[in-house]
C-alpha cells in the first residue's frame, strides 16, 4: 500500500499556511489545516495524521496545550512545533509537552523539509499483526483470519481493512481513504468505498449494524476493538 503521509498544519498566520501548504504537497505530502487549536485538536483526536506542525500561539488552545492533550491518547505521533520562541527555557517547556522537535520562526524551508523526514523515519514502524476482535491480519504474509478460519480477500479489500485496524478508534473519512488506499489525489466518486466494505463486511461475516466495523454516515468508516 503506496500513501502520501498525512500531514496536519496548526497554524492561524495565512501567509504561513500558504507557503507551508503549498511546498509540501510539492514534496509529495497530503496536507490538512487547522487555524486555531480547539479545531486542530479534534482533527487530531478523529482522524489520522502521520506528522503534526503546530504553531506555539494560537487562537482557543496553545501549542502546548494541544501536545498536552493529544498525548494521552496518542504517544507516536510526530509533533514540531513552529514559533518565534527561542528561549531555552520554552525549548525545555515543549519538548516536556511532548513535542519530538523544534524550529524557530523564520525558518528554511529546505530543513523543515529535512526534520520532517528524520520525525517520518523515525516513526515506530507499524506491526506486521493486526487485530480486531477475532480477526487477525499479518501484512507480511497478506493472510486474513477470522476466529481462526482463513478469509480470502482481494488485495484492495485487504488494504482497506489494514487501513481501518491500523487506525481502530479513530473515523477514517471518505476522502483519506481514497488518498491512503487508492493513492488519488482529486475528487473522485467514493462509492466504491462501499463496494469494498460490503464484500469485507461479507466475507467476514460482519453485519452493517455491527459496531467492529461501523458506518459514520456521510463520513466514513470506524473499527471499533470490542471485547468478546
Amino acid at each position: 500500500m503506496n500513501y502520501a503521509n498525512r500531514i496536519l498544519i496548526i497554524e492561524d498566520e495565512p501567509g504561513i499556511v500558504a507557503f507551508l501548504k503549498q511546498g509540501l504537497e510539492e514534496e509529495g505530502y497530503a496536507i490538512s489545516v487547522a487555524t486555531d487549536g480547539k479545531t486542530g485538536l479534534e482533527l487530531l483526536k478523529f482522524e489520522s495524521f502521520d506528522l503534526a506542525l503546530i504553531d506555539w500561539n494560537l487562537p482557543e488552545l496553545s501549542g502546548i496545550e494541544i501536545c498536552e492533550e493529544i498525548r494521552k491518547e496518542n504517544t507516536t505521533l510526530p509533533i514540531l512545533f513552529l514559533t518565534a520562541r527561542d528561549a531555552v527555557s520554552d525549548v525545555i517547556d515543549g519538548l516536556k509537552a511532548g513535542a519530538n522537535d523544534y524550529i524557530k520562526k523564520p525558518f528554511h524551508f529546505e530543513e523543515l523539509v529535512q526534520r520532517i523526514a528524520v520525525q517520518l523515519r523515525n516513526k515506530q514502524k507499524p506491526e506486521e499483526i493486526l487485530t480486531l476482535g477475532t480477526i487477525e491480519v499479518n501484512k507480511k504474509k497478506y493472510t486474513v483470519f477470522k476466529d481462526q478460519i482463513e478469509i480470502h480477500l482481494t488485495q484492495k479489500e485487504f488494504d482497506l481493512l489494514v487501513y481501518l485496524i491500523e487506525n481502530k478508534g479513530k473515523v477514517c473519512v471518505r476522502t483519506a481513504i481514497i488518498e491512503d488506499v487508492w493513492d488519488i489525489h482529486f475528487d473522485y466518486d467514493s462509492g466504491i468505498i462501499d463496494v469494498y466494505m460490503n464484500a469485507i463486511r461479507k466475507k467476514l461475516h460482519i453485519s452493517p449494524d455491527e459496531k467492529i466495523i461501523q458506518t459514520v454516515r456521510g463520513v466514513g468508516f470506524i473499527a471499533n476493538e470490542i471485547e468478546n
